[in-house]
């Protein structure tokens, strides 16, 4: 039943019954093989183009292997919690639905706020990587053209912007078209990740994993004051590079390889057989993407010493091209720069189809303005989709990328900590729903992933940690300005 004010929810039949109101009705076009392709297409990413070789080199070594089982460990428990709550609210929204079903009000608002970090502030800030590898790819086309121009006192990045209108455009016209167009990129990226792989394995070396986890170097690359991790901070442990501490931190920064597998359930309303096709799409796609990763970093640290990837004193970062120009492979940094332009693509495309997601829901609920949830006769929420690409297109276009990668990863895992709790509470309040998908060994995964999750936060800057607050009091304000006073449940 709902309760009054801050903690009032909305109980699983109201929302699913929702799902069928005429005007805010969405099109149930999608099975589990297209949700298992958007979660390869969102995952597959810059993670994998740039973090494995420059986290190798500067924090984990050959143990960058390790750390990518680490984190895939910490998603595969918040994952599992996911698809049981997708198998039984079965409706748009993800963490947001799932918040206000168990939470209240208050607790999905935040959420949803909290999921503009994952979503939309993470595809501006791919749509700006996708603008340089697009301006690589052109040099090497013997196009030398900078896809960025000054407009006055700023710089305008309008190969986002061209990106962006694209993709908005792509999302307006349907959903399972952008599925389509998704699956044809996604077998290209990871066409070229088995490239890597399989062109990679005939330069390995033994001797370049030995040793797997380097001795600890005190001070390194962790920084001080705010720059440092909030552990050690808290602790006053100093930070290392390499040995085990070395290791945690680069579970926490690879972590940003793996954010976007959770879009699926954002997409649940729209699928054919939610309970079944969800939490197939969520795990079949974190599988995949796991052993795609674990082979490339063993790849890339057996190619080259893992001291040849630390990043320059001129800024300059390792990526896997590094590994096979060092080996006299110019040609593949060619092939590589392309597959990252393809999968930065699709990253951008599934982030913004997961926003306009998120915020349809919450804009069905009364807690943004209600004509935004409208859906045209192609069954897409093309008011919201069209305020989102205008928005992206804005933070990319305009907005230099900053850290924009650790904003994202403390919001996802902040996303991962409600849902993971929320298995345990609905369990309990509501033992008699339909589950499609349940958690085994419960409660021991989700308290496990609450414990995984948290403790991959205290890893992150304690600036991120600020700027992540800032963010949330600044969608308090809002809430209690416009989005109490305007729910349906006030109805």
């Amino acid at each position: 039943m709902p309760g009054n004010g801050l903690w009032r929810t909305k109980s699983v039949e109201r929302s699913i019954a929702d799902t069928d109101e005429p005007d805010t009705r969405l099109r149930k076009d999608l099975t589990a093989w297209d949700l298992t392709v958007f979660g390869v297409a969102v995952v597959i990413g810059a993670g994998i183009f740039t973090l494995t070789a420059s986290t190798a080199g500067n924090l984990a070594g050959p143990s960058v292997s390790l750390a990518f089982v680490l984190a895939a460990v910490a998603c595969a428990l918040a994952a599992l919690c996911y698809a049981e709550f997708a198998s039984t609210v079965p409706v748009a929204g993800s963490a947001y639905t799932f918040s206000y079903a168990t939470f209240g009000e208050f607790a999905a608002w935040i959420i949803g706020w909290d999921l503009v970090l994952e979503f939309a502030v993470g595809a501006a800030a791919v749509a700006k990587g996708w603008s340089q590898y697009l301006q690589n790819v052109l040099e090497q086309l013997g196009l030398p053209l900078k896809t960025t121009v000054a407009v006055g006192p700023v710089d305008l990045d309008w190969g986002s912007l061209l990106l962006v209108f694209g993709l908005t455009v792509l999302l307006v016209v349907g959903t399972k078209l952008s599925s389509r167009v998704s699956a044809v990129i996604t077998a290209v990226k990871v066409a070229v990740v088995l490239l890597v792989i399989v062109l990679g394995i005939g330069y390995v070396k033994a001797e370049n994993y030995s040793p797997y986890i380097p001795p600890a170097h005190t001070g390194g690359s962790t920084g001080t004051g705010l720059e440092q991790s909030l552990f050690s901070l808290v602790t006053g442990f100093s930070g290392s590079t390499y040995g085990v501490l070395g290791l945690l931190a680069a579970a926490s920064l690879v972590f940003f390889a793996f954010i976007g597998f959770d879009v699926v359930a954002t997409t649940a309303e729209e699928t054919k057989n939610p309970q079944k096709a969800v939490p197939r799409g969520i795990l079949g796609s974190l599988v995949i993407v796991t052993v795609l990763y674990v082979a490339v970093s063993l790849v890339i640290t057996g190619m080259v010493p893992y001291d040849r990837l630390k990043t320059q004193p001129d800024g300059s970062r390792a990526t896997l091209a590094t590994a096979f120009a060092d080996n006299g492979l110019d040609w593949a940094a060619a092939v590589i720069s392309f597959g990252a332009l393809a999968g930065l693509t699709t990253v951008v495309m599934v982030l913004m189809l997961g926003q306009s997601r998120v915020l349809f829901a919450m804009s069905r609920d009364g807690l943004l303005p209600r004509k935004l949830a409208r859906t045209g006769r192609k069954g897409t929420p093309y008011r919201i989709t069209l305020g989102i690409g205008v928005l992206v297109a804005i933070a990319a276009g305009f907005f230099p990328a900053g850290k924009l990668e650790e904003m994202v990863n403390v919001g996802t895992l902040f996303a991962f900590v409600l849902v993971s709790a929320g298995v345990l509470v609905l369990r309990k309040t509501r033992p008699d729903l339909e589950r499609g998908f349940r958690v085994p060994l419960v409660p021991l995964i989700p308290i496990l992933a609450i414990l995984a999750c948290l403790w991959l936060m205290l890893n992150l800057t304690a600036l991120t940690w600020v700027r992540f607050l800032v963010w949330m009091a600044v969608g308090v304000v809002v809430y209690f300005g416009y989005s109490r006073r305007h729910s349906a449940l006030n109805e």
